[in-house]
């Protein structure tokens, strides 16, 4: 018997983070030079790159690998999370994706790395219009297996276009190449012509990323039951989408994608036990001043690192890590901490110029205008430099090279501030050695993120506490002015249903 071909299956990515109410928006410059997440790569460099990171695509390639696929990459395009693609950017890359994967037909299948909360210039469902245009050019018999970020806003378009979309389960995400794996085993089973009956639910109310951390409940319990309903048989696949509460669109909010012949009732088990945990999605928030000061109180009788989360300032949610307010007050306290990363490459430049040692006046932070907040006009002793390229080694971004461009740690009293010229959260402690802070000894430290920082932070942290400064990515969603929400949806745990008609009178 002849041996049957190799199956050709097409790879990709394409991921954004849209939070339609943040400063700056992704150009394509943006995606080229990928900020924190990496530089566009097209063909090779695709499996080059991706292969060993913490990425859907890498447990696809692993797969694929073991499978004998011959895998057509195409290209891999991410960048920090912001305000909305640019149409430039969008069309460029979506085009270029299209022209690949027409150039490698016939297919046996596709396989495509979103995010998921996509929004454009030009259309509310980034992904959406991306799969509708795959599927045009792949035809409605070649399977596409796509993974999301468990923060998809996931469409009614996304589910028609795709035959799976499969989503990470954990936050912070650390099962990013095993969430590949997934997609992967389910589109060997599609290459051998299985294909899935699909369920699709939508909640009525919107929850804060900063309670959705899957080390807690109700997330971890809500995960622990979608793992039990997964069966390989009747269920093939569940994903529990717990959305991004900052795109002001229509479909925006948590929703249960399930495959299989029981897929029905899969997702309607999942759904009914995600709104009873609707007033479970919530938590303590302090005022930067208060927060500081019950930080500073519980540190001096912790043998660890106090953290505080500065969440309104989360570059991974579309903010720019820009603000000043936890800054000024730690100032205003007089604490011992440090503090980072702080996005001013203006100011790292300004630093590295006047070299290790000197004292350098600077306008620092809040170069991105947010409402209620103001740079930091201060002395700042050059205490340490660095060209900001460096591994780094928590489980987060496990297996990337960060290039965080010029960066500096600046101190004004106790305060240590690292500054850096790219955009990236803080979620990896690597961040604050690249500039000679040991984490570890510090009495308290504030990290510019939301839930990503638990990785690699929580196990250093004798404690953690939630501050929102003014910042683009609200604490509470319900506080957003949204204008374009479906009606009847909860912008917030029990908030007041979301009415197109007072928009409208408006």
């Amino acid at each position: 018997m002849a041996n049957r071909p190799a199956p050709r299956i097409a790879i990709g990515g394409f991921l954004h983070e849209t939070n339609t109410f943040a400063p700056s928006k992704a150009t394509l410059d943006d995606f080229r030079s990928g900020g924190g997440a990496g530089r566009m790569v097209e063909g090779e460099d695709v499996i080059a790159r991706t292969e060993s990171i913490n990425a859907g695509i890498a447990g696809v390639i692993e797969r694929g690998r073991a499978e004998g696929w011959e895998m057509i990459p195409t290209l891999f395009a991410a960048t920090s999370p912001s305000a909305h693609v640019t149409e430039e950017a969008f069309e460029t890359i979506t085009n270029r994706i299209m022209e690949l994967v027409a150039a490698a037909m016939p297919l046996d299948g596709v396989f495509m790395d979103l995010h998921g909360a996509m929004v454009t210039e030009h259309f509310d469902d980034g992904e959406g219009e991306f799969l509708r245009r795959l599927r045009e050019v792949v035809g409605p018999d070649v399977p596409v297996a796509v993974t999301l970020d468990l923060h998809a806003n996931v469409t009614p378009l996304m589910m028609d276009r795709a035959d799976l979309l499969e989503t990470y389960r954990t936050y912070p995400h650390v099962d990013m190449t095993e969430t590949g794996r997934r997609a992967a085993a389910s589109l060997v089973r599609m290459l051998g012509g299985a294909r899935f009956p699909k369920a699709f639910l939508q909640a009525p109310y919107l929850s804060a990323i900063a309670w959705q951390c899957t080390d807690l409940d109700p997330a971890k319990r809500l995960y622990a039951l979608l793992d039990s309903l997964v069966d390989g048989e009747a269920v093939e696949a569940v994903s529990f989408n717990m959305g991004f509460p900052a795109a002001d669109f229509a479909d925006c909010g948590m929703s249960v994608a399930a495959y299989g012949a029981g897929a029905e009732a899969a997702a309607k088990t999942l759904m009914a036990a995600v709104e009873a945990a609707e007033a479970d999605f919530a938590g303590k928030v302090w005022s930067p001043e208060d927060g500081v000061a019950e930080a500073m109180r519980l540190a001096r009788g912790a043998s660890k690192p106090v953290i505080i989360s500065d969440t309104q300032d989360n570059p991974g949610a579309g903010a720019d890590s820009d603000t000043t307010g936890m800054l000024k007050a730690l100032i205003a306290a007089g604490a011992t901490a440090s503090i980072g990363n702080l996005y001013d490459p203006e100011s790292a430049a300004a630093a590295h110029a006047a070299g290790e040692g000197a004292t350098v006046r600077l306008s620092l932070g809040a170069k991105s205008n947010w409402p209620g907040d103001t740079p930091l006009e201060a002395d700042f002793v050059v205490e340490k430099l660095s060209d900001g390229t460096f591994p780094a080694k928590g489980p987060y971004y496990l297996g990337r090279m960060m290039q965080m461009g010029k960066s500096a740690r600046l101190r004004i009293g106790d305060v240590s501030v690292v500054v850096v010229s790219a955009k990236a959260q803080m979620a990896d402690r690597e961040m604050f050695r690249q500039v000679g802070i040991d984490p570890e000894d510090q009495p308290l430290l504030v990290v510019k993120s939301s839930v990503h920082f638990r990785a690699d932070f929580a196990p250093i942290a004798e404690t953690i506490l939630v501050c929102a400064a003014p910042g683009p990515m609200a604490v509470d969603p319900a506080t957003l002015p949204w204008t374009r929400l479906r009606a009847g949806v909860r912008p917030g745990p029990f908030a007041a249903p979301f009415d197109p008609a007072s928009v409208a009178a408006e």
